[in-house]
């Protein structure tokens, strides 16, 4: 590649590729095609996707630009030109949200019998219930505050919904104009259920509710104006190791730290009165920009309440049952199974439950001697942590526990101490180094008298909640290679204990990243000597420039490149001379696509790999990730023949992006052939209604097979 080119002729903006990622999840909910009340809910998800990123990105951004960084992105572009271009694509991405929902889904939602109704609305008998809600649940909960040289304005929580009043003393009617505010109750609701009739669902917003009690709690000001709005704060995690006794203790001053990051939006109502706005911008040291007006409610993630609230099946998808793991006559348990075969699961498809049961027999079998297991994230009450704090009172237990899990430290320092008050030795992993990789290893003496390593490894967390709406892949097997590179890394997250060779693993930040450029060079030799070159690479984002790079000059040696990339990706596809052979679709469906696969042609011999890497320079050096081959050749055929395959053949979800960095959606199917949705074919798979011939043929090169091998 020609050094010359600008950074914009290489690579697309990191920014503006996760607005497009998040414009995919809201064509979701404008798709009329989709049940009303799931496009509520992808409606929620961007709302939920943005305050995350504008929390963390934005605020990065924000940061770099006071710390005097100009060194610029992958699209070359420094922060404060990439700042301005986020905030104006952000304020456009609002004003779809808000259209979405007052064009479409809120008029599609009182059509079914669904109502958001104003307080003028209410009928006598909603009017009384509502009163009387308020006295009860509401009342208690409020502390209404006035700004005044004795009332200094209140810490306002990050996110927190809260009501602006703009207040008139009764007493002194020329005096100055006071600000008052309403912290909105983060412990209720956000819709208050209104008594109906006649299969109705009728719902008044909680700030609604207030704003009419605002006169009753400020009986000495004559209230002027109300609007709600919601600050979002810098959410960014520093902290400097050598300051701390340990990392433990770091979290949970972070933690603390956490409400005190400066504000970088404000978030208000369209129709607030002018002087709300401007007090409340210059109280948080907020630029113009940083204001965004809503056409609506403010915090669209809370339609997810009514997700979740109202039992309308006919408005959502239909619910299906994961396929369970069914064993071979001759196995007695799990243990026996594995001595046999190695088990691939494919999630939500293929049931969570072995997994779980894997840990909990780890813990209840007596001749498990050790268990050796990662926690990233995992639900509330899992069952994972509660066999593994069984574990603890009777055999060699050990965690690692990520605390620097965005947003769930303060559930996983609760874990930790739990376990260690158990007997369980809990470790945080390698300092600097978050811990990512899904690994669990049990250590049993079998009953040929043979001890072995049995271990589960996965593309996902160890979560059954969000295993039911993740596609993610698991492997559980007692290879002993494998098993035995399991082991060294838990040496190594334990020890710091560094090996040279993890093979056939692939371990950040040692070896991973020189292993995928070495495996995408030898497509490339495959190509330059006639045999099948082939790449089929599926993963959340892809922004490591080395593997862009790397992929750029395969496609230009003739290697077939085709890329699932469910969210941000600087790849430029289909650019004449640079990378024509690499096609990146997206698909934004029912489930979120959160597996990684990668797959190699390798000149006619297939390579298959799985793992908890994504090709972003995070994963491959600033994390402890694990990829890991698929040997056993059914699993290595399910994965080559069935699920690869469904993602690239899809015709309904999946977009195509383009050489812009925009998307576009990949269109009608072949003449003749009805649409493809992989995610509802691999449905019907499991529900034993489809088979592997309904998966359309593809107009790209279809995956090499080992039979396909052509001679050099």
């Amino acid at each position: 590649m020609a050094s010359s080119r600008k950074n914009t002729e290489f690579f697309n903006g990191r920014d503006s590729s996760w607005i497009e990622f998040n414009r995919r999840v809201l064509e979701e909910a404008e798709d009329a095609t989709n049940p009303l009340l799931e496009r509520v809910k992808f409606l929620a998800i961007t709302g939920s996707n943005l305050d995350e990123y504008v929390e963390i990105r934005q605020a990065g951004l924000m940061q770099r630009i006071e710390d005097g960084t100009r060194e610029p992105g992958y699209d070359g572009l420094r922060p404060a030109e990439s700042l301005a271009a986020l905030t104006a694509e952000i304020h456009a991405f609002v004003a779809a949200q808000y259209r979405c929902w007052n064009q479409q889904i809120e008029p599609a939602l009182r059509r079914q019998g669904i109502r958001l109704l104003t307080w003028k609305k209410l009928s006598e008998e909603a009017a009384a219930f509502a009163r009387d809600y308020f006295q009860r649940e509401v009342d208690p909960l409020l502390t209404p505050i006035t700004i005044d040289p004795a009332h200094p304005f209140p810490r306002v929580l990050n996110k927190a919904l809260c009501l602006a009043l703009l207040l008139r003393p009764k007493r002194r009617s020329s005096g100055p104009r006071v600000l008052g505010v309403v912290t909105v109750p983060r412990a209720l609701p956000r819709f208050v259920r209104l008594p109906s009739n006649g299969g109705r669902h009728d719902y008044l917003l909680l700030q609604d509710l207030i704003e009419q009690h605002l006169a009753g709690m400020y009986r000495g000001y004559a209230v002027l104006a109300s609007a709600s709005f919601r600050v979002t704060r810098n959410s960014n995690l520093y902290f400097e190791e050598e300051e701390a006794r340990s990392l433990l203790e770091t979290i949970r001053v972070e933690l603390h730290n956490r409400r005190k990051g400066d504000a970088v939006r404000l978030e208000i109502e369209s129709t607030a009165h002018a002087e709300i706005v401007e007090r409340l911008r210059v109280n948080f040291e907020l630029d113009a920009d940083q204001v965004f007006r809503c056409e609506g409610s403010v915090n669209l993630s809370r339609l997810m309440f009514l997700y979740g609230d109202i039992d309308r099946p006919d408005l959502k998808f239909p619910p299906f049952t994961p396929r369970p793991l069914v064993l071979s006559r001759k196995s007695a348990g799990i243990f026996d199974e594995l001595r046999l075969r190695d088990i691939l699961l494919h999630h939500p498809y293929d049931s969570y439950d072995p997994v779980v049961e894997f840990v909990q027999q780890g813990a209840q079998d007596p001749a498990v001697v050790t268990m050796k297991q990662t926690l990233y994230r995992t639900s509330h009450d899992s069952p994972m942590f509660q066999a593994l704090t069984e574990a603890g009172a009777s055999k060699e237990a050990t965690v690692v526990v990520e605390l620097m899990a965005r947003f769930d430290e303060a559930s996983n320092i609760r874990w930790a101490r739990s376990m260690e008050d158990a007997g369980v030795q809990v470790f945080h992993g390698v300092v600097g180094l978050k811990t990512h990789c899904k690994l669990a290893l049990l250590v049993r003496h079998d009953e040929d008298g043979v001890t072995r390593r049995y271990c589960h490894l996965g593309t996902g967390n160890y979560n059954p909640e969000t295993a039911r709406f993740y596609t993610d892949l698991s492997l559980l097997t007692c290879e002993p290679r494998i098993t035995e590179r399991v082991h060294q890394i838990f040496n190594y997250l334990t020890a710091h204990a560094e090996l040279d060779d993890y093979t056939p693993l692939l371990v950040a930040p040692l070896t991973m990243a020189e292993n995928f450029l070495r495996l995408i060079r030898r497509e490339q030799e495959h190509a330059a000597a006639g045999r099948p070159a082939h790449i089929v690479a599926k993963m959340n984002a892809l922004l490591e420039p080395a593997i862009v790079q790397a992929l750029y000059q395969a496609s230009q040696a003739g290697v077939e490149i085709d890329l699932i990339v469910r969210g941000l990706s600087i790849l430029r596809p289909g650019v004449k001379g640079l990378s024509e052979r690499i096609r990146v679709r997206s698909i934004v469906g029912r489930f979120l696509e959160h597996s990684r696969i990668f797959h190699f042609a390798n000149g006619g011999d297939d390579e298959i790999y799985l793992g908890s890497a994504d090709w972003m320079p995070r994963n491959l050096f600033e994390r402890c990730e694990v990829v890991f081959p698929v040997r056993d050749p059914a699993v290595k055929a399910r994965i080559h023949d069935e699920i690869l395959p469904a993602y690239l053949a899809d015709t309904v979800k999946a977009r195509l992006q383009q050489p812009d960095g925009s998307y576009t959606r990949v269109g009608k199917a072949a003449k003749g052939a009805p649409p493809f949705s992989a995610q509802d074919f691999l449905i019907l798979l499991a529900e034993g209604k489809a088979d592997l011939q309904a998966i359309p043929a593809r107009s790209t090169p279809r995956i090499a097979h080992k039979s396909a091998a052509a001679a050099p």
